[in-house]
């Protein structure tokens, strides 16, 4: 059973959620709250397994709540929530270790499949709304820069693996990319997060994008 806390400072998109969620038989919506502060609260109190954050909130917003949560030992997968798929907080939600991002509008029977393949530790993540999310970002040339140089300090098959990491790819699908066994690769992605100082996978992916290591 994927257990699911529910923030967002609508009492009705909680109550929205907590029946779509509620229609999967492997899916159960453990508690909801209105705040950031409430949720992290809901976290450290019911451990779940995914939590489903609103971003723009009083008091407390998503952002530090999503900070707060990630400092946590064995924090839940932490999937944004956001009206607008180019709000520019999504970004800074991924930098400060949000799994990804759904947008409310998503389809009932996608929010579901999307919730499996969150707490199954994939990246939750619009190909097309994340380009334009990492294109302003990098508008400077000296950020780039910066990125390429730390880049520039892993082996080559490090840089082949960031730059699948960069492409959403899972550990399975980079292994038959690069013809290396999955263990092999999670020892790789493992090594790419202490040399890089990210916190997950999704923060490799998006520094790989930053840094121009794929074209997606």
């Amino acid at each position: 059973m994927i257990r699911v806390v529910v923030v967002d400072d609508e009492p009705m998109v909680c109550a929205h959620l907590r029946t779509i969620l509620g229609s999967a038989n492997d899916i159960e919506v453990i508690d909801t709250a209105l705040d950031g502060a409430a949720g992290v609260e809901a976290v450290v109190r019911h451990r779940p397994d995914v939590v489903l954050m609103d971003l723009r909130m009083p008091g407390v917003d998503g952002l530090t709540a999503i900070e707060r949560i990630a400092k946590l030992p064995e924090p839940p997968k932490v999937v944004a929530l956001t009206t607008f798929d180019a709000d520019h907080y999504v970004l800074r939600a991924l930098r400060a270790g949000a799994m990804g991002f759904l947008v409310k509008s998503t389809p009932p029977e996608d929010l579901i499949g999307l919730v499996r393949v969150a707490a199954d530790g994939h990246v939750v993540l619009s190909p097309v709304a994340a380009r334009r999310m990492v294109a302003a970002s990098a508008d400077e040339q000296s950020t780039r820069d910066e990125l390429r140089s730390l880049v520039g300090e892993l082996t080559e098959r490090e840089t082949e693996v960031l730059a699948r990491l960069g492409e959403g790819l899972s550990n399975a699908e980079i292994g038959k990319r690069l013809y290396l066994s999955e263990a092999t690769v999670k020892g790789y992605v493992s090594r790419l997060l202490l040399k890089l100082g990210c916190d997950n996978r999704t923060q490799a992916g998006l520094l790989a994008r930053d840094a121009g290591l794929t074209d997606r």
